[in-house]
């Protein structure tokens, strides 16, 4: 194997089941000791995917890989990974200690290897001094590191985790999220992750594998996803609040790139691009909206907008901004901030500059007093 070979290689891969779900023509190169997730909506294929790998699913066409060797057909036993579950999966009646050796045990590993490796999975995890206690005695967090030493005991070099923080309230998600990166990186293992929550794909992942319907949407670094989606619904899954999509139909004709055709044409904008003033703005970039509410979030405020022809939009502003709902408003944005997309495949364009007829509106704005209460 040379260093540039993935670790993981799926190859045309398909498993389609009743019901119409499943995954189609999936092609992956995982590198190795990469953290990669698959992120996407429920049904998309994602579990699917991770299923295959482990070889909990046999593929209906194609071949998977792990470090050169085809385990297309191999049971998981000998696949060489190991994996982390939603529901932790520990045995109520056994200690930590006892669950974190379990899978040892089964294999008839010696006894003093037994104890080296426990004593290095419960220092990485934090864990030393809960070897006697049950999980009952626990907390979500804790219990889920158990999980992951048991998962680390094992000593393979691949880990699957499937949605292994949604049992989590979300302050400890936040730490049990950055305990999991820190121990994939100090271990050096490569990890595949599913989830359906973009904040973990986009604050743990090297690589993201967006997914829909089955198939690959967009694959590449988290930057790559935000800065410059692939296609619409890329566009409008990643990123909290999304990208406010609409057609182009809705917009004032001299922003739209010469030579395309507005009826099949999606504009996109990020919240943090748009600039909300309460004041005719003279600016190509510019559209009139309605204030529909706002949420205040401490660092920032976000607004809701409604906008003829559209679904609406999310401006996200620093600081605390007061405005009621119902206030008429224009919304502006710079020039290259601004997302094409083909209106029927959804697929992003890359058109010449619009043509632009006024300077670009100012991206700064002033909080608290900007926007009077009305």
């Amino acid at each position: 194997m040379s260093a540039q070979s993935p670790f993981i290689q799926i190859k045309s891969v398909s498993r389609v089941f009743n019901g119409g779900n499943g995954v189609h023509d999936l092609s992956i190169d995982i590198p190795r000791g990469s953290f990669v997730v698959l992120l996407g909506p429920s049904g998309c294929g994602k579990s699917t995917t991770l299923r295959l790998i482990a070889g909990l699913e046999t593929a209906d066409q194609g071949t998977i890989a792990i470090d050169g060797k085809d385990v297309t057909n191999m049971p998981p036993s000998r696949r060489g990974l190991s994996m982390v579950f939603q529901s932790y999966a520990l045995f109520p009646h056994l200690s930590v200690a006892e669950n974190i050796i379990f899978g040892l045990k089964v294999r008839k590993t010696g006894k003093e290897e037994i104890r080296t490796r426990l004593d290095d999975a419960l220092s990485v995890t934090g864990l030393a001094g809960y070897e006697d206690r049950k999980p009952a005695e626990l907390s979500g967090g804790q219990r889920q590191r158990v999980a992951l030493a048991r998962a680390i005991v094992a000593g393979h070099p691949l880990c699957l985790m499937d949605e292994p923080l949604s049992n989590l309230d979300a302050k400890l998600r936040h730490s049990v999220r950055r305990d999991i990166r820190d121990l994939q990186q100090r271990l050096g293992i490569t990890v595949v992750y599913v989830t359906h929550d973009q904040t973990e794909a986009m604050s743990m992942a090297d690589i993201v594998i967006l997914m829909k319907d089955g198939r690959i949407e967009q694959a590449g670094n988290p930057a790559d996803l935000y800065l410059k989606p692939a296609t619409s619904f890329a566009a409008g899954f990643v990123g909290s609040p999304p990208m406010a999509l609409m057609p182009a139909s809705a917009l004032p004709g001299d922003v739209i790139p010469a030579g395309l055709d507005m009826t099949k044409l999606t504009f996109g904008i990020r919240p943090e691009d748009l600039v909300l003033t309460t004041s005719a703005d003279q600016s190509a970039w510019s559209i009139a909206a309605t204030v529909t509410g706002s949420e205040f979030l401490g660092a920032e405020t976000f607004v809701s907008v409604a906008i003829p022809g559209t679904e609406g939009a999310t401006a996200r502003l620093p600081g605390q901004v007061h405005i009621a709902p119902g206030t008429k408003v224009s919304l502006s944005w710079a020039g290259a901030a601004a997302h094409w997309f083909d209106g029927e495949d959804g697929h992003r364009l890359e058109p010449a500059m619009p043509r632009q007829t006024a300077q670009e509106p100012n991206t700064s704005i002033e909080t608290d007093t900007a926007i009077p209460s009305l």
